[in-house]
């Protein structure tokens, strides 16, 4: 008895059973369609008979299809995905926005590109270099400390999102906080509460959310007509150990205060390890407040005061602004304004 015949198939169908990739190339073989017909259907742009669509769709599910995005955009001139340079990927705070973008973009089909600047110009570039070289279709960069001009061009050829500081440019959109104002009402909530020594933990001068910050702060002492001691103003660089040192080194050797405000909920939590360290307690002997308003702030002990940034709301906003510019729209995104969240780190003395 005669063997049957072997199954004629295509080199790009036997290439493909080499590898495990299934093809689109066997999917079209499978449903006794032409390859183009399955790019179409998959693209939701062919018109085709209910037999055909369910053949195709079946070919998929029999042979363990998975369509290539990376491929399809590149056909479409895009490679869908987003370059997001932020820059401490480990951050409590950063890690909200990487979350907001993550779960923005990836229902729009789009993958964002994650990559660490370190809060250094020189290192942001060349984030932003390989980002570029990957094809992304856009850069999404949170505050940083690259140069205006730099993101500006930059942004002849890429959609840009920035975050942190105001820019206008063509084809660049910036997110901006109103940190000043949010600085202003955490200081008048301690003037509020009768206290007039208030230590002020800045972050890094360097940073434009920083000095906007130590602006609020100032602005609402002169409104209150309570001068600023400068001796209580203390450096700071938004890490935890940042607000631990300089704490430590005011009890040590500078003047009396009633209370903390701290620029950012980081440095709050080293400045309440020092306060233990010296058995001073929060509120009773000192208040202490923060900014940022971190998830782990409402669980600290006592949980921490502080202003509400909307992290996630940060990180969802810029990737809706990008996917506005990908779309060919001008964004119209705005982040909620400041908002105190008072709980029981804060007393009246």
């Amino acid at each position: 008895m005669s063997s049957p015949p072997a199954t004629r198939r295509s080199p790009r169908a036997a290439a493909a059973s080499q590898t495990g990739v299934v093809t689109l190339q066997q999917v079209a073989e499978r449903a006794g369609v032409s390859p183009s017909t399955v790019s179409r259907i998959l693209n939701g742009t062919a018109v085709v008979s209910p037999d055909k669509h369910k053949a195709v769709s079946d070919a998929i599910a029999q042979l363990g299809f998975v369509p290539n995005p990376v491929a399809r955009g590149l056909a479409g001139g895009r490679t869908l995905s987003v370059g997001v340079v932020t820059q401490a990927i480990d951050s409590p705070f950063y890690g909200g926005a990487l979350r907001g973008i993550e779960d923005t973009l990836q229902p729009a089909g789009y993958m964002p590109l994650f990559a660490s600047g370190q809060w250094d110009a020189m290192a942001e570039k060349q984030c932003v270099d390989v980002l570029r070289s990957r094809r992304v279709d856009g850069l999404i960069v949170l505050t940083g400390r690259m140069s205006d001009s730099a993101l500006e061009a930059v942004a002849a050829s890429l959609p840009v999102v920035i975050t942190g500081r105001r820019l206008v440019a063509p084809d660049l959109f910036s997110l901006d906080f109103d940190d000043e104002a949010g600085a202003r009402m955490a200081a008048e909530h301690l003037l509020q509460l009768g206290h007039r020594r208030i230590v002020f933990i800045r972050g890094d001068p360097l940073h434009p959310d920083a000095q906007a910050r130590e602006r609020g702060f100032r602005a609402a002492l002169s409104a209150a007509g309570v001068p600023v001691d400068e001796a209580l103003v203390l450096d700071g660089n938004y890490l935890e150990e940042s607000g631990l040192h300089s704490v430590e080194r005011l009890l040590e050797t500078g003047p009396g205060f009633t209370a903390i405000f701290a620029s950012n909920d980081q440095m709050g939590v080293g400045a309440a390890l020092a306060l233990y360290r010296r058995g001073l307690r929060i509120p009773q002997d000192v208040s202490l407040i923060g900014f940022d308003d971190l998830p782990s702030s409402a669980y600290t002990v006592p949980p921490l005061t502080s202003v509400r940034q909307p992290i996630y709301d940060l990180g969802r906003l810029a990737a809706a602004a990008m996917l506005e510019l990908l779309a060919g729209r001008s964004p119209t995104v705005l982040l909620p304004p400041p908002r105190l969240v008072v709980r029981e780190s804060t007393a009246a003395i």
